[in-house]
């Protein structure tokens, strides 16, 4: 079954077409300017009873190059059977459109992208009929953002750079700096961004430690201790605990029931802060608890 983390990796490029043309030269790529891009059908099928489908398709015309057309695959792990498909997907496109196909492979680590950036060859040893290119962008070359006001410039290329290095140690500052620009932000676009990320970290314990990040809220009068601040110091305290305990039991992290105990009824946020960094890398709840 196709993951949420899948399915952010690629559609992200669908939310802002131009993203790709951004995020090239950020990872040394050079590459022409679109003057237009529009989103073409992902279905590669024939006529015979065999399955196709790129993960995402556009048509990209430039001011000096013409036209070409961009196929996008996002790739989780090493696949034998892929560059079969990838082959296929290029001569079918160069068929059908008449135009140059590009493939760009995004990955979220860094053995993925240095596997899918090696060429195809279709042929024999003295004779290469066919070979393919593929572009890469993955947490090898994507960099991380961990500046709030950078992140701010470019959300959706923040985003993507979150998620190209979503499996990197890192993490924590990037999605930190993330949620700050978002915050900063505001409005709609704020709110797409924000779910967006949320759903392509899929059931890992980064999308705990992200939600634990949007749910920060700065009342308007901080420590008048009324009923509303109260219910939001509650309510807050009680979700930390429980991503607190979601990302150890995620991790196979033995939890006796007095820990449990201790963080579910603990009522300092910022302590219940720092247990929930530490819960990412903790191998035991002493470590937790710890000075």
């Amino acid at each position: 079954m196709v993951s949420s983390a899948h399915e952010a990796m690629h559609q992200i490029f669908r939310e802002d077409p131009g993203l790709f043309a951004r995020a090239l030269p950020k990872a040394g790529i050079a590459f022409p300017e679109p003057t237009a891009i529009q989103h073409l059908d992902t279905d590669l099928t024939e006529i015979r009873p065999l399955a196709r489908r790129v993960d995402t398709l556009f048509r990209v015309d430039t001011a000096d190059d013409g036209g070409f057309l961009l196929a996008v695959e996002a790739q989780g792990t090493p696949d034998p059977a892929k560059p079969n498909s990838w082959t296929y997907y290029l001569a079918h496109l160069y068929a059908k459109y008449q135009l140059p196909p590009i493939l760009l492979v995004v990955c979220r680590d860094k053995a993925t992208a240095t596997w899918a950036a090696e060429p195809v060859r279709v042929g024999l040893p003295v004779h290469t009929s066919i070979a393919v290119f593929p572009l890469v962008l993955g947490p090898g070359n994507v960099p991380a953002i961990t500046d709030p006001e950078e992140a701010a410039e470019d959300l959706a290329l923040a985003v993507f750079a979150a998620l190209a290095h979503a499996k990197d140690p890192g993490l924590p500052a990037i999605l930190d700096a993330l949620a700050t620009a978002v915050a900063n932000t505001g409005g709609e676009t704020a709110k797409r961004w924000a779910e967006f990320t949320e759903v392509g970290l899929d059931d890992t314990p980064a999308r705990a430690l992200w939600r634990h990040l949007m749910a920060t809220y700065t009342p308007r009068f901080p420590g008048s201790g009324t009923l509303i601040e109260e219910a939001l110091i509650e309510g807050e305290t009680k979700g930390r605990a429980e991503d607190i305990l979601r990302i150890l039991d995620r991790r196979g992290v033995e939890v006796s029931e007095a820990a449990r105990e201790r963080i579910a009824s603990c009522g300092d946020l910022e302590l219940l802060g720092t247990w929930l960094d530490r819960s990412l890398t903790a191998m035991n709840a002493e470590e937790l608890f710890g000075p």
